[in-house]
């Protein structure tokens, strides 16, 4: 019996209404992807990178189609039941940080820890902004910290839980060069030490190289 990838996309449709009109999106998207597996999901500004991985990361609904995560379909599944299903199995890092603001890096970094239910979130956290070199920053807040550093706390944040999936979205959009660079080398030792599987979105095709495998999106459409 053929093992369930770990996430799917099945015929997945995703339509918006802009105004009067209805825009299609992504149109009869197919992809799977197995435990362990780095993906990169390529293509131009607005060729709908961003939405496929919400869909895929079930923080959005296809309007059309079936999406798997961790193996199982999110069809029926709520806006909760779709959070309890990522809480611990799914790590995110977004092109903007995605920190909250009155939140220390230690409390950004626990705070899937705790949403997982682990005992140990406070250690796990202390332990993750030290492998990215930030021991000692852990005190600080999101606007005492320059971007490369607030990048290197998400990072912390989307391992801190030991999830299975990890999406990254544009991780370096933000970023200059060099500290760009840094992250993703950071990025990919620290999923390589972790076996965690990839699915990563950018424009940059060198990026994109360093995954096993790369999926363009083009009109709507896959092509690998």
């Amino acid at each position: 019996m053929a093992e369930t990838p770990l996430v799917a996309a099945k015929k997945v449709v995703k339509r918006v209404h802009s105004g009067t009109a209805e825009l299609t999106i992504l149109d009869d998207v197919s992809l799977t992807v197995g435990a362990g597996e780095s993906v990169a999901i390529v293509g131009r500004s607005g060729s709908g990178k961003t939405t496929l991985l919400s869909l895929l990361a079930g923080l959005d609904m296809p309007s059309a189609g079936e999406v798997v995560l961790d193996g199982r379909s999110l069809e029926g599944l709520d806006e909760d039941a779709r959070a309890a299903l990522r809480a611990g199995r799914v790590g995110f890092v977004f092109q903007s940080f995605q920190l909250l603001a009155g939140f220390t890096a230690l409390e950004n970094v626990m705070l899937p820890a705790e949403l997982a239910g682990l005992a140990d979130a406070r250690a796990r956290a202390q332990a993750e902004l030290a492998r990215v070199g930030l021991a000692a920053r852990l005190h600080h807040y999101p606007h005492q910290l320059s971007g490369g550093e607030q990048q290197r706390v998400a990072l912390a944040r989307a391992f801190c839980s030991s999830p299975s999936i990890l999406f990254a979205d544009e991780p370096t959009g933000n970023l200059d060069t060099s500290t760009g660079a840094h992250i993703i080398e950071l990025l990919f030792e620290m999923n390589a030490a972790r076996g965690t599987t990839l699915i990563l979105v950018t424009h940059d095709l060198q990026l994109a190289a360093r995954c096993a495998r790369t999926l363009t999106l083009r009109e709507g459409r896959i092509h690998e």
